[in-house]
């Protein structure tokens, strides 16, 4: 498994986040060869962080991540950071072929504030 950024090795759970960020921060129709592939939070970025809003990523990030990260099972998400221009993800997860529990820390940059 590699690092998108730097091109050399990372650890499986490295690379889960890796993929959880790419999921979640790809447009849909953007990958030709998977036009399914993607997420609605890019058109998102600008609206006003508020509870609607926040509902709708928690619906995205769940279904997304059990569509297209086959590793995980997401047991429970929460927004650990809350400010201005940008919203934290936790993710409570198990790791489908150890067992283990994850909490993966997902940042995502959204744009106006309430």
């Amino acid at each position: 498994m590699m690092s998108r950024t730097t091109g050399r090795w990372i650890g499986e759970l490295d690379h889960i986040k890796q993929s959880i960020q790419d999921i979640l921060t790809t447009p849909i129709g953007e990958r030709t060869a998977r036009r399914e592939y993607g997420s609605i939070i890019p058109d998102l970025i600008d609206q006003p962080i508020n509870d609607a809003l926040i509902l709708q990523l928690y619906s995205a990030i769940y279904t997304l991540i059990s569509k297209w990260e086959n590793r995980i099972s997401i047991e429970q998400i929460t927004v650990s950071d809350l400010r201005a221009g940008a919203l934290v993800f936790d993710l409570e997860a198990i790791h489908i072929a150890t067992g283990e529990r994850l909490n993966l820390n997902t940042p995502l940059q959204m744009g106006a504030a309430a």
